[in-house]
């Protein structure tokens, strides 16, 4: 394939590293690069494209580190032979986009699908504000950018999540106990290569995430599935049913995904254990960010006198997931144990996107972002389950949450979400099927729908009707 045929169309409200990133991650995924094909070495691509060796190099190091692309040393650059083996991947043949027979993508690329939920809402990003710390960044590349990279993460970076967390969360942290990973699937393996071991058993909220739960397994975790009820995690369930647990994941600021809060006495009993017991608790601040009705609760964290919980946040929902940036903030007994760990670790990428993020935090663009989307989600979720109400109000009931960033539906017996969720799945809408966080019996039943896309009641509606066309009479 030509390299021509990749170039971005420079459109002035995305910077043009992202552009060609996409360019170059949608072609892959679409099977127009096929696994092993050698795209252009930066300096040849930057010639061509008449830009900066940075820009290019910013949109390589995104596509390496996130699986697209293997840097081979002076034998070049190639797309990554793994990608054959990836169910989204296309085949030999296979026309470009089709999808027929393969199975649905947690994180769906591309464009956003009707109802997907786990995206924050793209239209309203600050792309100027973005493109221009975009170019101040590479204008102003130091010595310390282009050495060998921080493994812990780029220092002012962790210095701006250090205070932002102990302002908006309650957390007294340094900057030495914040680490960088590269999403929260890196996040969860450090914990697994530092402080835990194979075959070490923990509690995982029953219905919870399930990539995460995925991810400890392969680390080779042994998770108990412990229930959650209208106060979060049941924390005396989890006691008989693994006593010896070395540790719990839980979000307890807004349960992903039925969007509880743990309430305060779970949260003093969690923490007793974990305290009595010598374990660890693996806080996941899932969508605290975005509350719609009083402040932000408190992280369980901020309550944390021993030292057992472990915290973790990340970028994907608050700017964009395509960051794949996270954080880790460790106890300060433990600190120098994981600064010895990550000099063992491949690190979380470049420093590009990371002096970005912080420049974005320090500049109080992020503050600004967060205020912003907190008042226009409360209105786009009102757009969803308003047309949710009219349109099919017989045939399931809306879980009041707080916030958010999805509407959890659970629906009626003779409904089948897995059976619904596919059926949509196919007609272009990006709905989940609740039974997927079960991992037991599987006696969720419902619907997890994203609403932040939704610019406007009218598209709301438009997508309530396609999905009740799907209803079982």
């Amino acid at each position: 394939m030509k390299a021509s045929e990749l170039n971005p169309h420079r459109q002035p409200d995305t910077p043009l590293y992202m552009q060609l990133y996409q360019r170059y991650r949608d072609a892959i995924s679409a099977g127009r690069l096929r696994p092993g094909e050698r795209v252009p070495s930066i300096r040849t691509l930057a010639s061509e494209l008449h830009v900066a060796r940075g820009t290019v190099e910013m949109a390589w190091q995104m596509l390496v580190s996130e699986g697209y692309l293997v840097t081979e040393g002076a034998a070049g650059t190639r797309v990554s032979p793994h990608m054959a083996t990836l169910p989204g991947a296309a085949h030999p043949g296979q026309k470009p986009g089709n999808t027929d027979g393969l199975p649905y993508q947690m994180h769906q690329m591309g464009n956003p699908l009707p109802f997907q939920p786990g995206l924050p809402a793209f239209d309203a990003f600050p792309r100027k504000i973005w493109a221009r710390l975009s170019g101040q960044t590479l204008r102003r590349v130091e010595a310390t950018m282009m050495n060998y990279p921080d493994p812990a993460g780029y220092a002012p970076l962790r210095e701006a999540i250090a205070t932002y967390l102990g302002i908006s969360r309650g957390i007294r942290c340094a900057p030495e106990q914040v680490f960088i990973t590269i999403g929260y699937q890196g996040a969860l393996e450090l914990l697994c290569r530092t402080v835990l071991r194979a075959g070490d058993r923990g509690w995982y909220e029953n219905p919870g995430y399930f990539p995460g739960r995925e991810v400890l397994q392969q680390m080779g975790m042994t998770l108990t599935p412990v229930p959650v009820d209208k106060e979060g995690l049941q924390v005396s369930i989890g006691q008989q049913m693994a006593p010896d647990a070395r540790f719990a994941v839980v979000t307890p600021s807004h349960q992903s995904p039925t969007g509880v809060a743990l309430s305060l006495p779970r949260r003093l009993a969690l923490l007793a254990w974990a305290n009595q017991k010598d374990a660890w608790i693996i806080e996941d601040d899932y969508d605290s960010e975005f509350r719609y009705h009083g402040h932000p609760l408190p992280a369980l964290k901020s309550l944390d006198h021993e030292q057992r919980v472990l915290y973790t946040g990340t970028f994907s929902k608050v700017l964009f997931p395509g960051l794949r940036l996270a954080y880790l903030v460790v106890p300060r007994a433990l600190q120098q144990t994981f600064h010895e760990a990550v000099n063992r670790w491949p690190g979380p990428g470049s420093v590009l996107p990371q002096a970005m993020v912080a420049a974005f935090m320090q500049q109080g663009h992020f503050a600004r972002h967060l205020r912003k989307m907190r008042q226009l989600y409360a209105v786009r979720r009102g757009y969803l389950v308003e047309a949710l109400e009219r349109m099919a109000g017989s045939q399931l009931h809306i879980q009041p949450q707080a916030g958010g960033i999805q509407v959890l539906a659970l629906l009626n017996q003779h409904q089948c979400d897995k059976t619904l969720a596919a059926a949509a799945q196919a007609a272009g809408l990006g709905i989940r099927a609740l039974s997927e966080w079960d991992a037991t019996s599987h006696q969720h039943n419902g619907l997890l729908m994203g609403f932040t896309n939704f610019a406007s009641a009218p598209d709301a509606q438009a997508a309530v009707k396609r999905l009740s066309a799907l209803w079982v009479p």
